[in-house]
């Protein structure tokens, strides 16, 4: 299973972006995809979650009402979309997934969000 995040860069505070993670070689629709978050010196931190069709969703409580997770099936695409950035909110994004009723799960590369004026 291969995922490739792409969208991080340099925003102003209270601004929009929107990271993306593509991925092949698996079934997209068996996948639980997550967006987690690292900066140095910090364990990685869960963002947001969705289920397999995308009925549900979970978020940290540090990003509920932000930020918004999404899927589109059949492009193999999860979405974060992140709303009224904060500059706490700077980090390297990963995206991560898990193949359903299986201890198996795979990681992107990141891709570095910075919140500054």
């Amino acid at each position: 299973v291969q995922l490739v995040e792409s969208g991080g860069g340099l925003v102003q505070p209270g601004g929009s972006l929107r990271v993306s993670c593509a991925v092949s070689g698996f079934t997209f629709s068996r996948l639980y995809m997550t967006w987690y978050r690292q900066t140095p010196g910090k364990e990685r931190e869960l963002v947001a979650g969705i289920s397999s069709g995308g009925g549900s969703t979970n978020y940290a409580d540090s990003v509920k009402g932000r930020f918004t997770i999404s899927r589109d099936n059949a492009k193999n695409t999860v979405y974060l979309q992140m709303n009224s950035l904060k500059p706490e909110d700077t980090a390297v994004y990963y995206c991560n997934a898990q193949i359903i009723n299986s201890r198996s799960d795979y990681w992107g590369q990141g891709t570095q969000v910075t919140v500054s004026s």
